[in-house]
């Protein structure tokens, strides 16, 4: 009997426009043998939770180069918690000062990763922090 893959749902949140990280992101997590969920550019935090939701997803992970990050991200921790996905980890990736870090995670975002960092540290980080899966 196979084992369940980790299913990974990387979301675009807000007006940022820029993918291509977050499509690098994906493909290094597909490379590594997770199912990935691409929802696109401009989702709203309802989209993302909802989609979360609808897919069964272990961890959602947030690409986010505009700023917005302190509104919509525990937005979407807030919505996913209400629909009971309190297991799901919730990283973002991206565009975050220094400062944001500690003020994201204790609003409920597993980890921050922020350019530079390798795709291989992700794909780690995923692996040793979800629950009932591989």
């Amino acid at each position: 009997m196979s084992e369940r893959k980790i299913r990974v749902l990387v979301a675009k949140p807000g007006l940022d426009g820029h993918d291509r990280g977050a499509k690098v992101i994906a493909r290094a997590l597909r490379d590594a043998g997770m199912e990935v969920i691409y929802t696109g550019l401009r989702q709203t935090p309802e989209m993302i939770a909802s989609a979360a939701l609808q897919e069964d997803v272990d961890a959602v992970g947030i690409s986010i180069l505009s700023g917005a990050h302190k509104t919509l991200c525990p937005r979407i921790v807030d919505l996913l918690r209400e629909n009971g996905m309190d297991d799901t980890l919730v990283l973002v990736g991206g565009i975050v000062p220094a400062e944001d870090i500690s003020v994201l995670k204790d609003q409920g975002i597993s980890e921050v990763f922020l350019p530079g960092t390798s795709t291989e540290d992700i794909v780690t980080y995923i692996r040793a922090n979800v629950r009932s899966a591989e």
